[in-house]
């Protein structure tokens, strides 16, 4: 590579560690002090546990604080010059390693010299000390600080159950107020952004104008501080560093292309909630979509043309935008310029990829901010180019004409034949305020909710499907559940009619029909699990209860209330499309099925079971539900999902097809079948 290009290829470049800090530092490594409170942790040393993990989240902190200050002062003591020569770049490279080790020995000493292995890294990343915090505090009967140390780990870790309820129990405890469910690893421009957002939403327009502004102003500073911190060694991979020959020249490229990666990558980090693989889509931009309606909304025209003009730098064109704008030029009658500050972000961005494609050798790439802001396809590895975010859900900007917020599977159509005589259409999407959503009644008969209830009383087990946990959503209920496959086999034994197994299998065929014809799908829903299940309230367990059944959740996706949004990423299953709940009794109190807003809070859709009654709707974050609690009695239903893939298709399912076409041809039942009961969200 040429060295006159070199210079060009920083923004924020990276120190090379050259000079290797010589002092005793005062600043204890943080891994040495994690395994310390681990270590405490096994001999039930909890007062140790509390000492040696706060210290370790404290030394942590500062190390991170130190990187940052450090490496943007030694790059404004020793900055970079495009007409540098060769020789007096590199040795302006060395003279900022060397500044940025001696700042780093001066403030944390040794710390510098220490390296933190990646598991260590790791589980700080996903806040594992605070579940030892959580545990230790609960021990020393510090109800407040187990609260607080529960709530900042359950933010990472949504899908964390016996944390969940934890959570629920220390908001009964006394001395435990609303006010120290605190996230303290709470990022502060997220934290101002959300917060804005429930304002906005609440109408409090002057509030949310000062909060989304703040989140601005933090937003622009994370992003700094996540610039400095790629300033530092790169990992390489796929190279073998004990054989890479190459010169000078390539060696630097090589780092300095890594560097710009990492910080092209920030857009991706600060669009990222704790826990979460996918960003929120359109993240940066959405501050000023709802800032401009937000300031209509205040009477500030100026600020809102500002800020859609803002908007229209990262989505050039944008109809609905176009059209605000246009309105409030005619308004006011003048026009206005985008802020300054998002300009000179997205020219940088720009740069920053035109110099990756460049320092990469892959010519020819396109670039476009609003691909860029607002992908919905990921990203393409094969040239480790990050295309920006990826977010599952599709983003319809808000209008100050109208202010809604819907998902692709608008265009999807409902009202289909319902295929079998005597089933009745109690209410569609519109009358359950959502979309995707049926309620049929009439789908079964009692005589067949009645044969049902009976074969689940003799083949159900405690917990199955629910890794032999007997209570997998509430502890003050019983969970049974049998699969199709397994219900066939104790047919073949003679435990239970085969008749009654017979009829579990077609049944959940007939679902699965109506749902495929009512929701009027261009190809064939499959399975993905079939399961019979019912919920028993426990007796003596029923008073001041204030949990659901089932939690408010997604089927394909990990609600997040506080982000709206729902990640489609393991441990969900986001393969299924859709699902259904037929119920089999109505004789016991409470266990309502819910629809909810992503909010997690707001009920949409309240359904009542009885028998025959289905409730059928699509699998993904549009659809939010849960059940409450069942306070007395046995609710019983056969809960289906399914999938428009057939690479996911219910392997239990595929067997039981197997299985009757046997029975029906007269052949004999095989006999070692693998029944392998999956764990059910």
């Amino acid at each position: 590579m040429d060295g006159n290009l070199l210079p060009t290829l920083i923004f924020l470049p990276v120190l090379l560690s050259a000079v290797l800090p010589s002092s005793a530092g005062v600043l204890e490594p943080y891994d040495l002090l994690y395994d310390n409170a681990v270590e405490a942790f096994y001999s039930a040393d909890y007062e140790s546990v509390v000492r040696y993990m706060e210290g370790a989240l404290s030394s942590n902190r500062h190390v991170r604080a130190t990187r940052v200050q450090c490496r943007l002062r030694c790059q404004d003591q020793h900055p970079f010059d495009e007409s540098f020569s060769d020789l007096r770049f590199f040795d302006s490279v060395l003279r900022r390693a060397a500044c940025m080790n001696k700042c780093i020995e001066a403030k944390v000493g040794t710390q510098s010299l220490h390296k933190v292995s990646e598991d260590v890294v790791q589980d700080f990343n996903r806040r594992i000390p605070y579940n030892y915090l959580q545990q230790a505090y609960q021990k020393l009967q510090r109800p407040d600080k187990a609260a607080e140390a529960a709530h900042t780990y359950f933010q990472a870790n949504p899908e964390h159950v016996e944390m969940g309820r934890d959570l629920e129990q220390y908001k009964n405890l006394q001395g435990v107020e609303e006010t120290h469910f605190v996230d303290r690893e709470a990022r502060p421009h997220q934290r101002s952004f959300t917060a804005a957002v429930q304002l906005y939403d609440k109408g409090e327009y002057e509030g949310a104008i000062a909060l989304f502004e703040e989140a601005l102003v933090k937003y622009y500073r994370a992003d700094v501080d996540c610039r400095a911190l790629c300033q530092g060694p790169q990992k390489f991979e796929g190279q073998d560093h004990l054989r890479y020959r190459y010169s000078l020249y390539e060696v630097v490229s090589d780092h300095f292309t890594q560097v710009l990666h990492c910080e092209h990558e920030c857009v991706r980090d600060l669009a990222t909630r704790p826990g979460r693989l996918s960003p929120m889509e359109n993240y940066l931009p959405l501050h000023y979509d709802y800032l401009q309606f937000a300031y209509f909304k205040a009477g500030r025209l100026e600020e809102a043309l500002q800020c859609a003009l803002t908007y229209l730098l990262f989505h050039k064109g944008e109809e609905f935008m176009e059209e605000n704008a246009d309105y409030y030029r005619e308004e006011l009658g003048h026009d206005a310029e985008p802020r300054e500050k998002a300009a000179w972000y997205l020219r940088r961005h720009k740069q920053e990829l035109e110099l990756l494609l460049i320092g990469s050798k892959i010519m020819g790439a396109e670039f476009t901010e609003g691909n860029y802001w607002r992908s919905t396809g990921g990203r393409d590895d094969s040239h480790s180019i990050p295309s920006g975010t990826d977010g599952w859900m599709e983003y319809v900007p808000i209008s100050h004409k109208k202010n809604v917020t819907v998902t692709s599977l608008q265009s999807l159509k409902e009202g289909g034949p319902l295929l079998y005589e005597g089933v009745q259409l109690v209410q569609n999407s519109a009358a359950l305020n959502g979309t995707q959503r049926v309620l049929l009644d009439h789908v079964i008969s009692e005589e067949e909710c009645a044969e049902l209830r009976q074969l689940a009383h003799t083949v159900t087990m405690a917990g199955d499907g629910y890794k032999g946990r007997m209570s997998p959503h509430t502890p003050n209920e019983r969970f049974e559940g049998a699969s199709v496959l397994k219900t066939l086999q104790h047919g073949f034994e003679g435990r239970v009619p085969m008749r009654s197994a017979r009829l579990f299998y077609e049944t959940s065929e007939r679902a699965r029909r109506i749902i495929e014809s009512y929701f009027v799908l261009n190809s064939t829903l499959h399975f993905s699990y079939t399961h019979l299940v019912c919920r028993t309230a426990i007796k003596g367990q029923q008073d001041h209860r204030n949990d659901l059944s089932h939690p408010i959740h997604a089927d394909n996706c990990l609600l997040d209330p506080d982000a709206n949004e729902c990640w489609k990423e393991p441990p969900a299953y986001t393969n299924r499309d859709y699902s259904a709940l037929l119920y089999l009794n109505g004789d016991f109190e409470g266990g309502e099925f819910i629809f909810t807003e992503m909010d997690a809070k707001t009920v949409t859709a309240s359904v009542k079971p009885k028998c025959g009654r289905m409730v059928g709707f699509s699998s993904g974050g549009e659809n939010p539900h849960g059940v409450k609690a069942v306070t007395s009695g046995q609710r019983c239903a056969v809960a289906l999902w399914f999938t428009l893939n057939p690479l996911y298709r219910e392997l239990e399912r595929l067997q039981a097809d197997e299985v009757v076409q046997a029975l029906d041809t007269q052949h004999v039942f095989g006999q070692g079948l693998n029944i392998n009961p999956k764990d059910e969200l």
